[in-house]
């Protein structure tokens, strides 16, 4: 079954937070090019490429799949922003902007993993 992702609320929000975190990761220092920057900007698009991806397999426990992966980038995107405040590379504020939406789209992808798991 093909699942319509433009549909999802959890794939609008993380193309939403793809666009923040890059906003927030413009701001790190130039060394972190191919550090920290690369490797959280590939890791927020990962989340909704791989919703996208697994929608447009033929069956739900291929679904379930790419949910776990996207799941997987979620949550490493949260230690790169910890790691990021921690670097002081970004305040407190910009770091509880992006997580409040991380923590809203970990959920909705747990509830459709539960939903779509065979």
């Amino acid at each position: 079954m093909i699942h319509n992702f433009r549909d999802l609320d959890v794939w609008k929000r993380s193309m939403s937070l793809a666009e923040r975190v890059y906003a927030v990761t413009r701001k790190y220092p130039e060394e972190e090019k191919f550090g920290l920057i690369s490797q959280t900007q590939r890791a927020v698009v990962s989340i909704a490429s791989n919703i996208a991806e697994g929608a447009g397999r033929g069956s739900d426990k291929d679904f379930a799949y790419f949910l776990n992966v996207a799941l997987g980038s979620a949550f490493e995107v949260e230690t790169q922003l910890m790691l990021a405040r921690q670097f002081k590379y970004i305040t407190e504020e910009e770091q509880e902007m992006v997580l409040s939406e991380l923590h809203i789209i970990q959920p909705q992808l747990n509830a459709l993993i539960k939903k779509y798991s065979i």
